[in-house]
């Protein structure tokens, strides 16, 4: 399975990487306009919040999905019977956010945000006429006007060995959204389901962006456009004891946007949560 690396300026960049997302259901870019001072910087300031005594004030709420998700509440995998070995912070603009939190992660979700509406508008222009013929509304559209779009800050803790057997880091998934954007996270271990049935390591280097379709996106294709599995494993040796800290940006339709016959977009997300067992 070969996730292709995309140079972000190159002519043919465009029809490249929509063409790596129809085969393998990933892309990967390089010099991408995604700043990596502030990647960096947002991973060194999220990673002390977390290590804090903090983030008990902003508790997720059910009925919002916005704030931090311990990792005893966190997220079990559709399929999976071991909760993932993680925490995380849901930023919303309309959301709670840590005051000296605040700047970076909306300026970083503006900018993430910005790009992933182009390298949308990249996948409608490089879908088959009789693919786009499917879309019950153009692909830019569905996202006027969300307020689903969701910033995700993850942190994997390090591993103390008494993990119930088992358990990874985030167990195999596929995302619900249309586009994830997905900057290289501080420590490898992002692997992706190859049609042979395999895992595949993901291109990781630092200062990568990484971009994988999401359910939603698959649905509405009709299947043209794959939301691949994927998992983040657990790491052995010195790599055991360190964090893990990642930063996607989860794209979302409007509420209102009917994906395919079976689902509107609000249909399939509240279907997701209840299954990952975040939401009543």
């Amino acid at each position: 399975m070969q996730v292709q690396v995309v140079d972000y300026r190159a002519p043919d960049a465009a029809e490249k990487f929509t063409r790596s997302l129809h085969e393998t259901g990933f892309g990967v870019l390089t010099h991408h306009p995604i700043r990596q001072a502030l990647v960096e910087k947002i991973y060194a300031d999220w990673l002390a919040f977390f290590d804090g005594e903090g983030k008990d004030a902003y508790a997720f709420a059910k009925e919002t999905q916005d704030g931090w998700f311990s990792t005893e509440i966190s997220e079990t995998a559709k399929g999976a019977r071991q909760k993932d070995i993680k925490e995380y912070f849901h930023v919303y603009p309309w959301g709670r956010i840590p005051p000296q939190l605040k700047g970076d992660a909306l300026t970083y979700y503006r900018e993430a945000n910005a790009l992933a509406e182009e390298l949308l508008g990249w996948v409608e222009r490089y879908t088959p006429p009789e693919i786009a013929a499917k879309y019950r509304e153009p692909l830019s559209r569905m996202i006027q006007g969300s307020t689903k779009t969701l910033l995700r800050v993850l942190r994997y803790p390090p591993l103390t060995g008494l993990e119930p057997a088992g358990s990874l880091r985030a167990a195999a998934h596929g995302d619900i959204n249309l586009l994830t954007i997905l900057p290289a996270a501080n420590e490898p271990g992002l692997q992706v389901l190859g049609k042979d049935g395999a895992w595949h390591d993901v291109p990781c280097d630092f200062g990568t962006l990484t971009i994988n379709i999401g359910d939603m996106l698959q649905e509405a294709s009709a299947g043209y456009y794959p939301s691949t599995q994927h998992r983040v494993v657990n790491p052995s040796g010195a790599g055991a004891k360190k964090s893990r800290v990642s930063l996607p940006l989860f794209l979302h339709p409007r509420d209102d946007v009917v994906l395919s016959d079976r689902y509107t977009a609000d249909s399939y997300l509240n279907e997701r949560l209840r299954e990952l067992g975040v939401k009543a």
